[in-house]
């Protein structure tokens, strides 16, 4: 990992505590996982602020939890991405997020990223609420490519000798929407913790100095709340 990813780390999973802390202060693969259009955005909010239903996990994430060091050791020996519990934040908006399984960065500097699933399910296609978390990741981390991996499992008992696993490339078109899409969910997670509207935008593409604190407000909001 080079030194510019390492200096974008802010919390790491195997500090839960610290790692949800994180989390909620900012935007992550989870949260843009459900984005699919504006009639989503109000289901996010509820669940960033803890309005909709808390989900603690069942046995189909406890066995996730249990084979992926395994499944992690798999791709680190196959492909040389190593396992990764660190949580990034994105070179210019700190508060988008990702924890990628596995990171790597290539001879040639690209920087490879890992994801791993395991389900009951035989896909023949990847589920889109995975390919939003691998193309929100590799916004965070300038991520070129994402091997991602899974595990089809029977009863909980692996079926194949060795995962399977498929290059999903970046697409900068769907990285755009899911931007756009996180910005309309930090406006309305703005007007839910502020009760105010939120600040006209100016033209230019970058940030205004408004929109950062308008950004600034609605997640310290949040980290009053935690």
């Amino acid at each position: 990992m080079t030194p510019e990813l390492e200096a974008r780390i802010v919390a790491d999973s195997r500090d839960r505590v610290a790692w949800l802390r994180a989390r909620a202060r900012g935007i992550t693969a989870t949260d843009v996982a459900g984005l699919s259009g504006a009639a989503s955005i109000a289901r996010a909010a509820d669940a960033k602020l803890g309005a909709g239903p808390r989900f603690g996990g069942n046995a189909y994430t406890d066995h996730g939890r249990r084979r992926e060091p395994e499944i992690a050791a798999w791709v680190a020996a196959t492909h040389g991405i190593l396992p990764s519990s660190a949580l990034f934040c994105a070179e210019t908006e700190k508060r988008h997020l990702a924890t990628p399984d596995g990171v790597c960065v290539d001879g040639d500097g690209r920087v490879l990223l890992a994801e791993i699933k395991t389900t009951n399910k035989s896909w023949r296609t990847i589920p889109r609420t995975y390919l939003r978390q691998v193309w929100w990741q590799q916004h965070v981390l300038g991520a070129e490519r994402t091997l991602f991996v899974w595990e089809e499992h029977d009863d909980f008992n692996p079926i194949h000798d060795e995962p399977k696993s498929v290059w999903i490339e970046r697409d900068d078109r769907e990285i755009g929407r899911l931007v756009g899409l996180a910005t309309d969910l930090i406006d309305e997670l703005y007007r839910r913790t502020t009760g105010r509207e939120v600040p006209a935008r100016g033209p230019e593409a970058a940030p205004t100095r408004r929109e950062q604190l308008r950004e600034r407000d609605a997640f310290r909001a949040l980290a009053l709340a935690d």
